[in-house]
């Protein structure tokens, strides 16, 4: 196809070569959620798209809007790093999206990190946002997004994670091939309130030890993994967590990027996350 793209309109759906994207017959021209937000905020901008800034609970919270909103109101939750690699968020904006932000770094997905995002979910529910969201998390990222949807299975539309932290024993423990993180162990080990480092690297309060929970919000999952990971060790994350989610029937998808290190993230081209988010959000009628 070479570097065209091949559009057709099926039902009101515009499919593109590469991308699904959303046509007029599917959006939502009316919504504004900055007309719906209760707490003051402030507006700046990201990638050119208006964002709002405001405080909840004490956190930083931003919640980007498209410029004009997809019918649903769907949206993609950056865990961790914000705006950084935001190729898929910038797609997702452009087809009606909207990407939204809640600061819990940094509490590695305890008890704290999940209350918090539980009143986050609320209140930009109530300002009209779908009732389930794309989850996204890079790295580190990944814990808190999983850890999360382990205990609001029915509030998830699909996970998408970048060369994820499943373990944290793995890192920032460096229990096994890893270094680990020194400085983030200790700081994961006050967060959760373990006294001794032997009760922490017994603790099960990772994403690994949580498969059974997660499976059971039949979400589909994304994992990008660079093979050559040097500090989040695949075999220690990603593929041990595949083998795991295989074994009790979830729908986990892997990209592998041979020869990757743990960085760069993501992909130059979005084209398979936003295909797979659009295909969860979006599913075929049978």
């Amino acid at each position: 196809m070479g570097g065209m793209r091949r559009i057709m309109i099926i039902t009101g759906l515009l499919l593109c070569a590469g991308y699904q994207c959303i046509s007029a017959q599917v959006a939502d021209s009316t919504f504004d959620i900055f007309n719906r937000l209760t707490i003051p905020f402030t507006t700046s901008k990201s990638w050119d798209y208006p964002c709002a800034d405001f405080q909840l609970n004490g956190r930083a919270c931003k919640i980007v809007k498209p410029r004009t909103a997809a019918a649903g109101h769907p949206w993609i939750w950056r865990a961790r790093f914000w705006g950084h690699e935001p190729q898929t968020d910038i797609a997702l904006l452009e087809r009606g999206f909207h990407v939204v932000y809640c600061d819990v770094a940094e509490l590695f997905g305890n008890d704290q990190a999940i209350t918090l995002w539980n009143s986050f979910y609320q209140y930009v529910r109530k300002a009209g946002l779908a009732e389930k969201v794309v989850m996204e998390g890079m790295s580190r990222g990944a814990v808190y997004v999983y850890n999360w949807a382990a205990v609001n299975p029915d509030k998830v539309a699909a996970v998408y994670v970048d060369n994820p932290v499943l373990d944290l024993k793995s890192w920032p423990g460096g229990k096994g091939k890893g270094p680990g993180s020194k400085e983030n162990w200790e700081l994961f080990r006050k967060d959760f309130g373990f006294i001794t480092d032997s009760i922490a690297s017994l603790s099960a309060v990772s994403p690994i030890d949580k498969v059974a929970q997660i499976v059971k919000g039949g979400y589909p999952m994304l994992h990008l993994c660079a093979d050559a990971d040097e500090v989040v060790p695949p075999g220690e994350n990603t593929l041990l967590f595949e083998e795991r989610v295989k074994a009790l029937k979830g729908n986990i998808t892997v990209i592998h990027k041979p020869g990757f290190k743990h960085h760069p993230h993501s992909l130059p081209d979005p084209a398979p996350i936003v295909d797979f988010i659009l295909k969860a959000v979006y599913p075929p009628k049978k």
